[in-house]
């Protein structure tokens, strides 16, 4: 396969690593961009890559809450423009207040009444009053005793770039109280699962396939090498402890009290998180770019 500049630079800005080692990872690997983060991570040559990172789209996160349910609701708008545009914010308020009510799925959303029409209808007759192409692209709900919701960087009240909700059981009080935090510690975290028990175990193989070639590579080139066994029963397993507490939430370190575990936090809170979710606005969807030039060009034509 050929490698493109295109794909050099995607690789570069999602690992960090220099040109040349991001074209031999690619050219190593027939230009599969994951297996060539793998490659570069395991000659340590980059850091762990999230895909979101690298994916960016315009609009809005809704979330809302009420009797221990929650919903976070994705629309979608080609600028960032739209996201401060009253009109806009007023249908994301509206719409997630129908998923509270209704939501089991995006199907049965779009089908929901909104002030005398569907979901869908309204998201239509607001494109044509805006003037730009809006996706009601994905939501999410969960269910618990208590649910807490929070939103980073807002544009209005109960909505902005990324949503969070999470689940707890345990006194009311103190869960609304310590929820908060919680829900602040995932917007600024992103783990990527509740429990080490609930991480995708494709994943957690992946990493495992990542951590142990590269433990046996430095193994390798050290001028000490360490038995097999120490690195079979000691190094690697390390690695693999270090990696769920970095990803899991009951594992990361607290940001409110760094010195505990969000576990031990709610422990000690006298409560229990159950779920969470977290949704970031364009998460994995590719934003097309184009130079400044053509994008003139391209508004001349019409």
């Amino acid at each position: 396969m050929t490698v493109t500049a295109a794909m050099v630079k995607e690789l570069r800005e999602a690992t960090g690593a220099g040109m040349m080692d991001a074209k031999k990872a690619l050219t190593e690997n027939d230009g599969n961009m994951e297996a060539a983060v793998d490659w570069l991570r395991t000659k340590g040559l980059a850091k762990a890559a999230k895909k979101a990172d690298r994916l960016a789209a315009e609009g809005l996160i809704g979330v809302a809450v009420a009797d221990g349910r929650g919903v976070a609701v994705e629309i979608n708008s080609e600028t960032d423009f739209v996201a401060k545009n009253v009109d806009f914010q007023t249908l994301v308020r509206e719409v997630t207040k129908v998923a509270l009510e209704t939501g089991d799925s995006i199907e049965v959303l779009k089908a929901s009444d909104l002030n005398g029409e569907t979901v869908e209808t309204a998201i239509s007759n607001a494109i044509a009053r805006i003037g730009e192409n809006m996706t009601l692209r994905r939501m999410h709900v969960l269910d618990g005793d208590t649910v807490v919701s929070y939103v980073h960087n807002a544009a209005a009240d109960g909505m902005g770039k990324i949503g969070v909700l999470v689940a707890l059981t345990g006194p009311a009080d103190k869960a609304q109280a310590i929820g908060k935090q919680f829900a602040m510690h995932i917007a600024a975290t992103a783990p990527m699962a509740l429990s080490e028990a609930s991480l995708d175990p494709v994943v957690v193989e992946r990493e495992l396939v990542v951590q142990t070639s590269k433990a046996l590579e430095e193994n390798a080139a050290s001028a000490k090498p360490k038995p097999d066994a120490v690195i079979q029963n000691n190094i690697i397993p390390g690695r693999m402890k270090r990696f769920f507490s970095e990803n899991t939430l009951l594992g990361q370190q607290f940001v409110i009290n760094p010195d505990v575990t969000v576990e031990q936090a709610a422990k000690d809170a006298g409560v229990e998180i159950t779920g969470f979710a977290r949704i970031v606005v364009g998460e994995g969807i590719e934003k097309k770019e184009e130079d400044f030039a053509a994008e003139v060009a391209k508004m001349v034509q019409g």
